[in-house]
């Protein structure tokens, strides 16, 4: 869609009164993942509106074909009035790096006048909120046990959609997404630069989804999605995050990460790794496969790496 044609959602007048029509799809965190979406809502021929932080965001999505709409999740007075009712409203936003809540998803709910209450709602969580479960399997019926503050911040934003959505009346669906990689998101740097990896035999657990896949997975989501509903999102071949990084490598063309041990990974890793590092999991994701109706385009890394490529050789 050519940015100049945009149609344009204004938000209410002080009394309540809609100046134009709404979206069809609102996005409030439409980063990579959030303009997928988008793209296919587009194709869907669904008007598609996000939040936008910036100038320089409002011209990214634009480009896109995406209607933008200013406001900022920490500046809460700037959310009222969202032309969100009856849409169907995405939450991408990542919380705030620090804490154990997450205020950007409270001011945000806050914002919306009961009046205004979207069609349906999906939030994106992560799999970090089941914790270190020691390389088990775990599937939406396994408790939260959240061991990193992250985890526990994405679980604080789930309890809050959850019952957002109760006392509105608005399905709410909550997909818990794993380690996402693609065109740009692969640990290219950190390969070249031959960071260590800990070693294959003491690397935990990870699960992995391609960008691609998870795009069709939210659109699943909205279309069939149950209210309340938890989904695990992965492609359901989880392997260690040393395999992965060694995978990186190969497709690259430049020597794997030395490997270390667990006791020389915590001495000398980033913090941020060693969280990563620190739990271990296998995601079951037959409830999504089965409810959602998804057919995963990259079904595991040996499919998805190579789309990856161009970008990362660019």
């Amino acid at each position: 869609m050519d940015s100049c044609n945009l149609p344009r959602f204004h938000r209410p007048r002080s009394g309540g009164e809609a100046v134009s029509s709404r979206p069809d799809v609102f996005i409030a965190g439409c980063g990579d993942i959030g303009v997928r979406v988008a793209k296919r809502w587009g194709s869907k021929g669904a008007a598609v509106a996000a939040l936008a932080r910036s100038e320089g965001s409002s011209e990214r999505l634009s480009r896109s074909g995406i209607v933008p709409v200013r406001g900022d999740l920490d500046v809460p007075e700037s959310l009222r009035g969202l032309p969100v009712r009856g849409s169907r409203l995405y939450y991408l936003a990542p919380p705030p790096e620090a804490g154990e809540a997450d205020p950007r998803v409270r001011a945000f709910l806050a914002a919306i006048p009961s009046e205004e209450n979207p069609a349906k709602t999906v939030y994106m969580s992560t799999t970090a909120v089941y914790g270190d479960s020691g390389g088990a399997w775990v599937t939406e019926e396994t408790p939260p046990a959240p061991t990193s503050p992250r985890g526990r911040r994405r679980l604080d934003a789930e309890a809050a959609f959850l019952a957002w959505g109760v006392e509105r009346g608005v399905p709410v669906v909550i997909l818990r997404v794993s380690g996402i990689y693609g065109p740009g998101r692969l640990p290219g740097m950190a390969v070249r630069r031959a960071e260590p990896m800990v070693r294959e035999e003491e690397a935990p657990w990870t699960n992995r989804v391609h960008a691609d896949d998870l795009a069709e997975i939210c659109v699943a989501a909205m279309e069939r999605g149950k209210s309340g509903a938890v989904y695990n999102v992965a492609d359901g071949a989880p392997g260690t995050i040393t395999q992965y990084y060694n995978a990186v490598a190969d497709l690259l063309g430049v020597p794997r990460p030395p490997a270390v041990s667990m006791e020389e990974a915590r001495r000398g890793m980033r913090p941020a790794m060693l969280s990563y590092l620190s739990e271990s999991r296998r995601v079951d994701v037959r409830r999504m496969r089965e409810e959602l109706g998804v057919t995963l385009r990259y079904p595991d890394l040996a499919a998805g790496l190579p789309s990856c490529l161009a970008k990362e050789n660019g």
